[in-house]
Parts: C-alpha cells; sequence; structure tokens
C-alpha cells in the first residue's frame, strides 16, 4: 500500500499503521480516510497530503 506524507510537517501515513488515535484501523489506504481526517501530527488537512514515491 501507497503512504503519503504530510507537505507541511513530514509526517508520514502508513497504512499499514493506520491512525488509531485518530480512529483509522491498520490497513486503511489513504483514499478510504474520511475526508474530514487531520494530519495527527500538525492537524494539516488531507488534501495537503502527497505519495510518496
Amino acid at each position: 500500500m501507497e503512504k503519503w506524507e504530510c507537505t507541511v510537517c513530514g509526517y508520514v501515513y502508513d497504512p499499514e499503521a493506520g491512525d488509531p488515535d485518530g480512529g483509522i484501523v491498520p490497513n486503511t489506504p489513504f483514499d478510504k480516510i474520511p475526508d474530514d481526517w487531520v494530519c495527527p501530527v500538525c492537524g494539516a488537512t488531507k488534501d495537503q497530503f502527497e505519495k510518496v514515491e
């Protein structure tokens, strides 16, 4: 699964880990995360993430 990086703070969303504190269970692809989810580090919106190449 693809990882996504916050362009504001550098946090990397890893689908294998998810974001349990943010209500995202492990193995959730980025495109399946709700649109109102925000970066757990800096609060940036989902549209401020870019796919890690």
